[in-house]
């Protein structure tokens, strides 16, 4: 029996799409059409996301139940249209050419290969040594309540209005929160994890003994947020804004606004309500480029908690990057 196709006109590029009917998502019966439907609903947002990053793939070939695949490499049978950025793994002395996003047919095409989640850099690719955007990730451990991170949420908020910066924060797609910061591509990784542990170890400060950013995970209060400055280490990604999520319900990370973090429930933001959502308030991420911040305040406070040693041991090395698929 032949296999299934269609063709979609996205953007003016045709993408040839097999199995379009494959359920990806049991909890509502949506499709791997459905799923390329909701990116081209929500394509500006995504691009916007993803724009001219490399983008780790996370691919699922039977569906979300299914086995999940971590595609650092572009797959094989990309349309010439398709952007590439070459970063090299030093551990492994390996290079990779991974998927550059300027385009929502790119993202379709992704869709086409499985492709259910979107993981970029938080750097770009004319400059991939650079980070470009500080990621700010609340994890909550096994025994803290999603109200627990929106508390921890608010003393980000006023943390960042003190410091300058522009916070625009999105749910996780799971039980966290994430706030991205666009800061200017003026150092490395290390600087910016090391500003991003700065920046945590003061919200743990203010917390109330809520936050724990002790580092192995074994030793945290399991009732608290652990403010995971690791996520602007070097190869380590989190699921962009607008990327669906691997789960069921096909729950989506997604942009909100700070007035909407106290009473957000993540369980609202799914494939199937995100296009309306956005084709009513549209991205509200969109002018994040417009709020760059610069990072200098930071590694100062990184200093000063480093030369005071209150907390000694607390910065540990980074850990060993994932391999390149």
């Amino acid at each position: 029996m032949a296999t299934e196709r269609v063709e979609l006109d996205v953007g003016g590029r045709t993408v040839s799409m097999s199995n379009p009917q494959r359920v990806y998502f049991s909890a509502r019966g949506e499709t791997k059409l459905d799923l390329a439907n909701y990116y081209v609903a929500v394509g500006d947002g995504i691009v916007n996301a993803l724009y001219h990053r490399p983008c780790m793939l996370h691919r699922f070939p039977d569906g979300v139940d299914g086995e999940k695949v971590h595609q650092k490499r572009l797959p094989k049978g990309a349309p010439p249209w398709i952007e590439t950025v070459r970063v090299h793994f030093p551990r492994y002395n390996r290079d990779a050419d991974e998927l550059s996003v300027s385009h929502v047919a790119d993202v379709v095409w992704a869709v086409q290969m499985s492709t259910v989640e979107f993981h970029p850099w938080n750097s770009r690719a004319d400059d991939v040594e650079s980070p470009d955007e500080w990621r700010i990730d609340l994890d909550p451990m096994p025994l803290a309540t999603f109200a627990d991170v929106q508390r921890t949420a608010g003393v980000v908020r006023e943390l960042l209005g003190e410091l300058g910066a522009v916070g625009f924060p999105k749910t996780s797609g799971g039980k966290g929160l994430h706030v991205y910061v666009r800061i200017h591509p003026d150092h490395g990784f290390a600087d910016v994890r090391r500003a991003a542990w700065a920046f945590a170890r003061e919200v743990e400060r203010r917390s109330d003994g809520g936050v724990d950013t002790t580092w192995w995970r074994k030793d945290r209060d399991p009732g608290s947020i652990f403010v995971d400055y690791n996520q602007n280490a070097r190869d380590h990604t989190i699921a962009s804004a607008y990327s669906v999520r691997g789960t069921p319900e096909g729950l989506v990370s997604a942009p909100i606004t700070w007035d909407e973090v106290a009473d957000v429930d993540p369980h609202d933001f799914t494939i199937a309500t995100m296009p309306e959502r956005f084709a009513r308030i549209g991205d509200l991420h969109a002018d994040i480029d417009a709020h760059p911040y610069a990072i200098d305040e930071l590694l100062e406070w990184a200093d000063r908690d480093e030369r005071d040693s209150v907390l000694p041991g607390d910065d540990p090395p980074d850990p060993p990057s994932s391999s390149a698929r």
